[in-house]
């Protein structure tokens, strides 16, 4: 399917009742008329300080004034200085009726919370971490799956004004410990396990290595888990914390104090520990979650995550709208493909989101949910984690809904945010992400620096934004901070994507810029040959790398996985090149075709592409990737050993 095929417009009534819709009009009387989104993202991005004081205004923040931005740079860039505030406190701000929280598993009942409910129990465990010693500013960790608990986790510790951190309980000791023992903190909300694809995982060993481990532990509170056979030894049992009667108390807290610590995929060493604001995380959450996203009161909202994904900590932002959070603990592929699918049709979802790699697998499958479930409710979905192809695009405007709102996206752990996303008023074209977010300057730049419309670049903004990182947690110099964003563009926040913006200011992500393949002097980006390649039903996955040869020309190798059942022959070799050249270009051929059982994943989900490359050009395996950063570091070893017969042949 041709990319840039117009798909969907939304009709006068969604355009009318949009959250984006209604804040241009309140900026009309306020002097500021804009005659479209594209002037309206210009000003944002120009008159960044008067942008940022109208979200304060629009969202009533604050009933104070304070000078949004006092000097324009990056890194820090000082935001509303002198102001005082807390996220959990603004989630609770507006009395709301009805439920707040839906959990589910792959079995069993859905587990619901009322806003009553989540707010009590908030304030029950609030007082026991204040009751533990938990004071602004220490740690509070959780091990726990994307359930309810998690959740009144989060607003508890922000409550006290505490720092929060989390990881999936699928996350083994070393990788929990490359986190947590970062940040060391006082409490650790944990599980004795989690069940997924059908079956029982205890993790009451990987728990107790960690206690044992954890420097600066001094509590923990155990959520029994669903085939709990005894517990947490030594920890505080979960319902006892949060039974408590307790009055809300909301720490008042500068707009740059620490909120929570994510972390970076971690594949080369530590995992980043990126620290964001109370403040940042709250303006930018009010602004995405509303103007780019849509939610409003009453939604029920859901996206595909775990705790150890920055999308869970994106989804919490829709409680500041007064959305009901649809959680999922499992599978979403248990105990059928539909599964997510089944959910939101139960749950009467109205904005779902899901990874590119999620809707590519529906494809696969053959599934048709428009067919088989009744999704009347579901206005938006919401795709990310890496490039939706065309076809994914196709797909859901085919066998979803021929009306519903695709919002593909992209951003970062580092920002915890969108830097191009949705926007409910504009077209869907396909392949393409809709527009730049608002307040987020972002430009593509060639190989000389200078901004390009219409070219692949280097995907950087050229502007701060709230919720850039503090800091990186220990990095007490922020020489960690700088090198990682602003070595290559002093002063420009490089992120690491080659992007291209449509003359229509659409927005293409073409993959990792650091995986880019060089193929007779053009750089070809990863994703566009992955969409291609595994669009071929006898393929799974595949994975690309280019190894310099003579002058400047790279060798360009593919690997891939088969579908069940199949195998990697000459006549499929074949077809996937005929079909790259056909689709993409001469050029984006590979050089060479290989079949592997599996291909090497970050915890989040991500390809490895770079350690991959680094093998083969002979690095030690242990130096080119943190193992314990892998969902899969069994897959890395078949590499290695191709990569030494490579080395010894130079071919494979």
């Amino acid at each position: 399917m041709p990319a840039g095929k117009l798909l969907w417009e939304p009709d006068s009534a969604m355009a009318r009742r949009a959250n984006i819709t209604s804040y241009m009009k309140w900026l009309e009387g306020r002097g500021n008329r804009f005659e479209d989104y594209g002037a309206l993202w210009e000003w944002s991005v120009d008159d960044i300080e008067g942008f940022w004081a109208s979200i304060w205004k629009y969202f009533d923040v604050a009933g104070v004034d304070y000078v949004p931005l006092r000097e324009r740079k990056m890194p820090g860039a000082k935001w509303f200085d002198g102001s005082e505030l807390n996220f959990a406190e603004r989630v609770f701000r507006t009395r709301r009726e009805g439920v707040a929280l839906v959990g589910r598993t792959e079995a069993g009942p859905a587990k619901k919370m009322t806003w009553a409910e989540l707010g009590r129990r908030t304030a029950a465990l609030a007082s026991k971490l204040r009751e533990l010693g938990v004071r602004p500013g220490d740690r509070v960790a959780a091990l726990l799956p994307n359930v309810p608990e998690a959740v009144v986790g989060f607003l508890a510790s922000a409550s006290v004004g505490a720092i929060w951190s989390s990881c999936s309980p699928d996350f083994g000791a070393p990788a929990v410990m490359d986190r947590f023992g970062q940040v060391r903190p006082k409490v650790l909300l944990t599980t004795s396990g989690y069940a997924y694809g059908g079956k029982w995982y205890d993790r009451t060993d990987v728990v107790g290595s960690v206690m044992k481990a954890l420097p600066g532990l001094e509590h923990v509170v155990a959520v029994r888990g669903g085939e709990d056979s005894g517990g947490i030894q030594g920890a505080v049992d979960w319902e006892d914390a949060v039974s408590g009667k307790a009055k809300p108390e909301f720490e008042q807290v500068p707009f740059d104090h620490p909120l929570w610590v994510l972390y970076s995929s971690g594949t080369t060493g530590l995992p980043k520990p990126i620290v964001h604001s109370h403040g940042g995380i709250l303006l930018e959450h009010l602004k995405v979650l509303s103007l780019h996203n849509d939610i409003k009161a009453g939604d029920r909202f859901f996206w595909f995550t775990t705790t150890g994904w920055m999308m869970w900590n994106y989804l919490l932002g829709g409680l500041l709208h007064g959305a009901a959070l649809i959680l999922y603990n499992g599978s979403p592929a248990y105990p059928r493909m539909s599964a997510l699918w089944d959910l939101a049709e139960k749950e009467e979802v109205t904005f779902m989101g899901a990874s590119a790699a999620f809707i590519s697998a529906c494809m696969k499958a053959g599934i048709e949910p428009g067919s088989t479930h009744a999704l009347e409710r579901l206005r938006g979905v919401g795709s990310t984690g890496s490039p939706l192809s065309p076809e994914g695009f196709e797909w859901v405007y085919s066998n979803v809904k021929e009306d519903v709102w695709l919002a593909s996206v992209s951003g970062g752990t580092d920002v915890c945010t969108l830097f191009v996303g949705g926007c409910p008023t504009l077209p869907v074209h396909s392949g393409e992400i809709q527009c730049r977010c608002l307040g987020a300057k972002v430009e593509a730049f060639d190989e000389n620096g200078v901004p390009v419309v219409g070219r692949v670049g280097e995907l950087v903004i050229t502007e701060p934004m709230p919720s850039m990182p503090t800091c990186f947690w220990g990095d007490e110099d922020g020489s960690r901070y700088a090198q990682s964003y602003f070595e290559t563009y002093p002063g420009v926040w490089r992120h690491g994507d080659w992007i291209e913006i449509t003359r229509r200011g659409g927005c293409v992500i073409l993959g990792r810029s650091d995986a880019t393949i060089k193929r007779m002097g053009v750089r070809i980006g990863t994703s566009e040959v992955y969409r291609v390649v595994e669009s071929i039903p006898e393929v799974a996955e595949c994975i690309a790398i280019g190894l310099e040869g003579p002058g400047e020309e790279q060798e360009m190798i593919l690997f891939v996985v088969p579908a069940e059942g199949r195998r990697l022959d000459e006549e499929m070799k074949r077809r996937i090149r005929e079909k790259v050249k056909a689709d993409l270009s001469p050029r984006h051929v590979p050089d060479s075709v290989m079949e592997v059982p599996s291909i090497p994943h970050t915890l989040s989900g991500k390809k490895l592409e770079i350690p991959v490359k680094k093998v083969f050009l002979g690095v030690d395996p242990e130096k080119a990737v943190n193992l314990g950063s892998l969902a899969n570091p069994e897959a890395l070893q078949q590499f290695v050993e191709i990569a030494r017969s490579y080395r010894q042949n130079r071919k494979l």
